[in-house]
């Protein structure tokens, strides 16, 4: 595989940052993870570190080097996320169960897979068009598809803000997934939570990513969202990839080469495997991020070096 990644979070207008973002990939698969901690309820950011931990965990354990049934494989994560944060609840005796959104993204074998809960976004880009994107689960789009509200009234509807689904509810999530989709090279897949996709148009997004690379782009939208929103802004996260399928004859300084790592090989920005009782004390700092960053850039540096020998 080859492909370059950036990711990136503001914390907006709020006190607290309940975001989160991440990605792992082995030689032969690629996973790409956003959850957005949903404020309404107690420790969101809680149940959105969770839901990042779980299906990154999983990937760890399934991806040897790539998962044998990406569409089960999402499903089954993120339901195995949605009942690591009830144990989360159990354990610490809260009064409610923490809350998030999420939506994750497989790739391999020049294919995406994703699924998504709730109203954080996945979009599908090629040459400054969307492809695909996901549909929110909440009351605005229910009502929409109904024909009961015309889609000029997304951002004013009193409704816009009630979603219907996401990890952590009382009940089971739905898990929506979506078809196989093929990548070519030069598609982008961009994950962002409602901080972005709420104050930037889709169109903005995808202009901004047809002309300018996605470790220039992502940066840019972010700073325009916070911009925008300005007191008032929601954390503003985003994920993006880019990809450039299996040739070696392309270089980049940002492009990551997987067909030098050895089978077993697992590069993460996702914190490692939790233990039952989930103390926050064990949880990634920033500084821990950046490192864990700075250890991937430095694995590119070294790819490029030996595709260049060969």
């Amino acid at each position: 595989m080859r492909f370059s990644v950036y990711q990136e979070s503001h914390i907006g207008g709020r006190r607290n940052n309940q975001d989160r973002m991440g990605y792992s990939f082995t030689r032969d698969a690629l996973l790409l993870l956003l959850a957005d901690g949903m404020g309404g309820h107690i420790q969101g950011e809680m149940a959105a570190t969770i839901a990042l931990q779980t299906v990154g965990s999983l990937f760890q354990q399934q991806a040897k080097p790539y998962v044998r049934k990406p569409e089960k494989f999402l499903e089954d994560s993120f339901l195995a996320a949605h009942r690591e944060i009830h144990r989360y609840r159990a354990i610490n005796n809260l009064p409610e169960t923490p809350r998030t959104t999420i939506v994750g993204c497989l790739v391999q074998h020049n294919c995406a897979y994703w699924a998504h809960c709730g109203d954080s976004r996945l979009y599908w880009m090629r040459q400054g068009q969307i492809l695909a994107r996901t549909r929110d689960h909440s009351r605005i789009e229910t009502l929409i598809a109904q024909g009961k509200v015309h889609p000029s009234e997304r951002d004013t509807h009193p409704e816009r803000n009630k979603l219907f689904n996401c990890l952590g509810a009382p009940n089971m999530p739905i898990v929506e997934l979506s078809r196989r989709a093929s990548l070519q090279s030069g598609d982008v897949l961009l994950l962002c939570s409602d901080g972005l996709w709420s104050v930037l148009p889709d169109h903005v997004l995808a202009q901004s990513l047809q002309h300018n690379t996605i470790v220039r782009a992502v940066p840019e939208l972010l700073g325009s969202a916070v911009g925008i929103a300005g007191k008032t802004s929601d954390n503003v996260t985003a994920l993006a990839m880019m990809w450039e399928g299996t040739s070696v004859l392309r270089e980049s300084p940002d492009t990551i080469a997987t067909h030098t790592l050895p089978v077993d090989s697992i590069t993460t920005t996702i914190q490692a495997p939790r233990h039952a009782d989930l103390d926050p004390a064990d949880m990634f700092t920033d500084s821990d991020i950046e490192k864990a960053i700075e250890e991937i850039r430095g694995a590119i540096e070294k790819s490029s070096r030996l595709t260049s020998k060969n």
